[in-house]
């Protein structure tokens, strides 16, 4: 017992987003990706499900269970479920009811001290004993290799679930940035309503999304790409199964796509010129799930005229640079709000 007393908890980076969360345990590298939802029986207001068992549920649910994702537009939109959802994550890394000692969590740059509050008392909650954040354009240029200490301009876009984050960073922090509650979901929420009012098809989000990544483009594509979708006809109230193909679904998602872009406009037009240079030669970086979209780059380079690259492992980059961050003791001691952490500690 004597041992276990001062036994330190490991150290987590956390990418708690509102598709997916993504746990990296310091020395052992990323051990949960699952996505951001929960299952809550109304009865007893019982945890049925997080992860991929409640995602599985969404649309499913009798009524005494309600699968629900806790986060939107990256912010908490249910802090004791968000809290219940970070301690199964914590618990499935191996925490058990050891603190850990120090938690890395990652937020969107455009957030108020209001959400920054609440992301942090819900990690607390969780079992962290510090709490340390980091804003996610920053954390995706590092998980993506960008040289973000030294005296030079690199542009990240990450396009998560329910935000867009566009920053411009140089000599370790943010220089410009822009924030648009636009993502994932508002592509899929799009194509939803295209459905319906084209085809009078009502199709769910879950059926969007899979859509989407079977033939989704931002850009036209050198042949159409075509799949299935089923849902309830709007006219007869019965089940239907209709076939859409990637031009439909650019139409679809043109809108919310245009957002993004103007969003990226504007960052480059706030940038200074020496940065502004430094962008120009070395290009755009896409993080996050939304530079998976067919074309999105070639979309954003036509655009702006600028190179756009993805990074290696765009869904994992922004959780994978939180977790360097643990290594760079030099970061710690930051206490600029761009670029850098806030720490909290938990109240003994």
């Amino acid at each position: 017992m004597r041992q276990r007393r001062f036994q330190r908890g490991r150290e987590l980076a956390i990418d708690l987003g509102t598709a997916n969360t993504l746990v990296f345990v310091r020395g052992e590298g990323i051990a949960v990706f699952e996505p951001s939802v929960v299952a809550i029986d109304e009865a007893s207001g019982r945890v049925h499900a997080v992860g991929e068992d409640a995602k599985r549920m969404i649309g499913r649910t009798p009524a005494t269970i309600r699968a629900i994702r806790p986060l939107r537009h990256g912010v908490i939109a249910d802090f004791d479920i968000t809290a219940d959802m970070l301690r199964y994550f914590i618990r499935r890394v191996g925490g058990g009811g050891l603190s850990f000692s120090r938690v890395v969590l990652c937020v969107p740059s455009g957030i108020t001290d209001v959400e920054r509050n609440a992301v942090e008392e819900a990690t607390l909650a969780a079992g962290a004993r510090r709490v340390s954040l980091i804003e996610e354009p920053m954390a995706a240029a590092i998980g993506a290799g960008l040289p973000v200490a030294e005296a030079q301009g690199s542009m990240v876009v990450d396009i998560g679930g329910g935000t867009t984050e566009v920053a411009v960073l140089s000599l370790g922090g943010i220089v410009v940035w822009e924030s648009v509650r636009v993502g994932g979901y508002e592509l899929d929420e799009a194509l939803v309503r295209h459905v319906d009012a084209n085809g009078h098809l009502l199709i769910g989000p879950e059926t969007a999304e899979a859509a989407k990544i079977a033939c989704g483009a931002a850009w036209p594509l050198p042949e159409k790409i075509e799949t299935d979708v089923a849902g309830r006809d709007r006219i007869t109230g019965l089940l239907r199964r209709t076939t859409i193909d990637s031009s439909e679904v650019r139409a679809a998602i043109a809108q919310p796509l245009e957002t993004i872009v103007d969003t990226v406009k504007r960052a480059l037009e706030s940038t200074p010129p020496e940065l502004a240079s430094d962008v120009a030669n070395r290009g755009i970086v896409l993080a996050g799930g939304g530079a998976l979209l067919r074309g999105v780059d070639q979309l954003l380079s036509s655009e702006t005229g600028l190179p756009v690259l993805i990074a290696d492992s765009p869904l994992e980059c922004v959780v994978l640079g939180a977790g360097s961050s643990l290594e760079e003791t030099a970061m710690q001691g930051r206490t600029a709000r761009r670029g850098g952490f806030r720490r909290r500690r938990r109240r003994s």
